[in-house]
């Protein structure tokens, strides 16, 4: 790395880490929003967002961990949102996702009801982060969700698996340790490219017709690699890089879901792109 660039990366971390120190005033603001939060099970939309957004955490997370930051700052905005628990192995409390993934996409399958009887809406939109943002591809495709979903929005989604930096090239060189992972954590195994599980969700094409779909990755991601085989091929698809909104962004897999504002600018667009105002590193400040 050049010399320059190495004082480059420091200054723009500081940049945004100071950005998210003044942004939190916002947060603070929420406390006196009318909603008393997320998974509000009284909440009803509003004619301006008339969508409840379902969030979908990634693997290793849970319903709340995931969603500290993104999830009042949607509340915040007006939207009712709600958050669930899936994939869970027995005696592994708070590290979720990491079942059969078509199993967890049956969990979301009945919490986007339940949503939506509560909600009375129509149609919900979808934000998930990691696996979030690629487990419900199969609930759109195989159990009939994109007659109930309007957007899937997926922040660092692995969305043809990962190769977790060339990592799971060398599992054949490990004997047992695939058929180990598959029957240990399911999830992790279905997430590999290559896997039977994502050969089978993306055949026939990656999308859905009626469901808009926008893809938020990060050039730094160290999980889901490469990070182009997050990005879906189809009509309304969006695919953006953080770096391209602001260069000055270095988030990677964990911070793009939990405390990039920049990112999550860009995902509130998605789901009013009638008001979609430019996302740019001042977006920190929104």
């Amino acid at each position: 790395m050049l010399p320059w660039r190495r004082l480059i990366r420091p200054l723009a971390v500081l940049t945004l880490a100071a950005a998210a120190l003044v942004a939190p005033a916002s947060a603070a603001q929420a406390a006196t929003a009318p909603s008393s939060g997320w998974n509000n099970w009284s909440c009803k939309p509003s004619a301006a967002h008339p969508r409840p957004v379902v969030l979908v955490h990634g693997t290793f997370g849970n319903s709340v961990d995931n969603w500290l930051g993104l999830a009042p700052y949607l509340v915040h905005r007006g939207y009712c949102v709600y958050s669930l628990d899936y994939g869970q192995l027995p005696g592994v409390p708070l590290f979720n996702g990491l079942g059969p993934i078509d199993k967890s996409a049956g969990q979301l399958d009945v919490f986007v009801d339940k949503v939506l009887a509560a909600t009375g809406a129509a149609k919900t939109d979808i934000i998930g982060h990691s696996q979030g943002g690629m487990m419900p591809h199969y609930y759109l495709k195989f159990l009939g969700g994109a007659d109930k979903v309007n957007a899937l929005v997926g922040l660092a989604p692995d969305n043809h698996g990962t190769t977790l930096l060339g990592l799971t090239q060398l599992l054949p060189f490990f004997p047992g340790a695939e058929d180990l992972i598959s029957s240990a954590t399911p999830g992790l195994a279905d997430q590999i490219a290559g896997s039977p599980f994502i050969t089978k969700l993306n055949a026939g094409g990656d999308t859905v017709p009626g469901v808009k779909y926008t893809v938020i990755a990060t050039k730094y991601d160290e999980v889901v690699t490469p990070y182009q085989s997050q990005f879906l091929d189809g009509p309304n698809v969006r695919n953006v890089v953080l770096q391209d909104l602001c260069l000055l962004d270095l988030s990677e897999h964990v911070a793009i879901g939990l405390t990039d504002r920049i990112a999550w600018h860009e995902a509130l667009n998605a789901l009013d792109p009638a008001h979609a105002e430019r996302t740019t590193c001042a977006s920190v400040f929104d």
